[in-house]
C-alpha cells in the first residue's frame, strides 16, 4: 500500500513538474530577443534627414554593409546640420531594447564639435510623417551614445531631450543634457547599451551591463506656462546620424507590454533579464 502511494505521488509530482517545466519554457520562450534589423536591408525602417522628404536616403547616409547597419557621409561635401534619422517602422510602448555600436573613422567636413563620436537611440519618439522637412531631431527621448577621444573622460549613454523632459528623484528637470555614471569608450570598440522603457513611469539605461541612468515620467515639452506636459506612453525608435560615422551591428527588443498592467509578474521578468550581464564581444 505504501509503495503504491510512492508510486501515485511520485506521478502527481512528474505532471506538476512538467507543467512547471512547460511553463517556464514558455515564460523563457517569450523573452527571446526580437531582431529588428535583419541583417540585410532596411526594408523595416523610414529614413528622415533634415531638409529633406521622408524615405529620402540624401547621400546614402543609411547603409547595410557587412550585416551592419553604417551611417555614412562620403557623398557630402559638408555636413550643413543635415542631421538624419533611421525609424523602425513601429512603435513600441513597455520594452527592453538591445543596442551594439562603434564609432570609426573621421567626423565629416561642418559637423559640430559637440557631435564628434556622438550618435543616438531615441525612444518614445514622434512618427517621423509628423515631423517637418527642416526639423532636425523628433521630439523624443534621446539616449546618447558617445566615445572617447582617447584621452578624456566622456561618458555614454546619457540623457537629451529634444521637445521633451523627464523626473528625477521627484523634481522635474528641464536641462537638455546630463551625464550617466558609465565609464569611457575610447577607439572603435563594439559597446552594448540597453534601454529599459517602462510605459510613462520609468527609463532605466544599461551599458554593457551595468546600469548608469535611471528617471521617471518622460513627457513632451509643457505648454502655455504649464510646469509638466503630456505623458509619453509610447513612441518610435530611431537611430540618430550625427555627423560621425557609426556602425550599428545589432538592434534586438524584448516586447513587455503584456506585463505591463501585471506589476508582480513584469518585476520578474524584469529581474530575471537583468541578471545576465551582456556585454559586447570585440571582433
Amino acid at each position: 500500500m505504501k509503495t503504491k502511494y510512492n508510486k501515485a505521488l511520485f506521478a502527481i509530482f512528474c505532471i506538476i513538474g512538467l507543467g512547471l517545466f512547460s511553463t517556464a519554457c514558455s515564460a523563457q520562450k517569450n523573452l527571446k530577443w526580437k531582431q529588428l534589423f535583419n541583417g540585410k536591408d532596411l526594408t523595416e525602417w523610414q529614413i528622415k534627414i533634415r531638409h529633406h522628404k521622408l524615405n529620402e536616403n540624401f547621400g546614402n547616409t543609411f547603409q547595410v554593409n557587412d550585416g551592419n547597419i553604417q551611417v555614412r557621409y562620403d557623398q557630402y561635401t559638408n555636413f550643413d546640420e543635415q542631421f538624419g534619422h533611421l525609424f523602425y517602422k513601429e512603435p513600441f510602448s513597455s520594452y527592453l531594447i538591445g543596442v551594439e555600436y562603434r564609432f570609426v573613422g573621421d567626423q565629416v567636413k561642418g559637423g559640430p564639435g559637440w557631435a564628434y563620436r556622438n550618435s543616438g537611440i531615441m525612444v518614445h519618439g514622434q512618427d517621423p510623417a509628423t515631423m517637418t522637412v527642416d526639423q532636425d531631431f523628433p521630439n523624443s527621448i534621446e539616449v546618447q551614445l558617445l566615445g572617447g577621444n582617447g584621452k578624456d573622460e566622456r561618458s555614454t549613454a546619457n540623457l537629451c531631450t529634444p521637445g521633451t523632459q523627464f523626473e528625477q528623484d521627484g523634481k522635474i528637470l528641464k536641462q537638455h543634457c546630463i551625464n550617466s555614471n558609465s565609464k569611457t569608450y575610447h577607439g572603435d570598440q563594439w559597446t552594448r547599451v540597453e534601454v529599459l522603457v517602462l510605459k510613462d513611469s520609468l527609463i532605466v539605461h544599461y551599458v554593457n551591463g551595468e546600469e548608469v541612468m535611471r528617471y521617471t515620467k518622460p513627457q513632451l515639452d509643457p505648454k502655455k506656462g504649464s510646469e509638466e506636459g503630456e505623458l509619453l506612453k509610447y513612441g518610435s525608435i530611431s537611430l540618430q546620424s550625427e555627423s560621425h560615422p557609426v556602425d550599428f551591428r545589432k538592434v534586438e527588443i524584448i516586447d513587455l507590454e503584456k506585463y505591463a498592467e501585471k506589476p508582480k509578474k513584469l518585476e520578474k521578468v524584469i529581474a530575471k533579464l537583468m541578471a545576465q550581464k551582456r556585454v559586447a564581444l570585440q571582433d
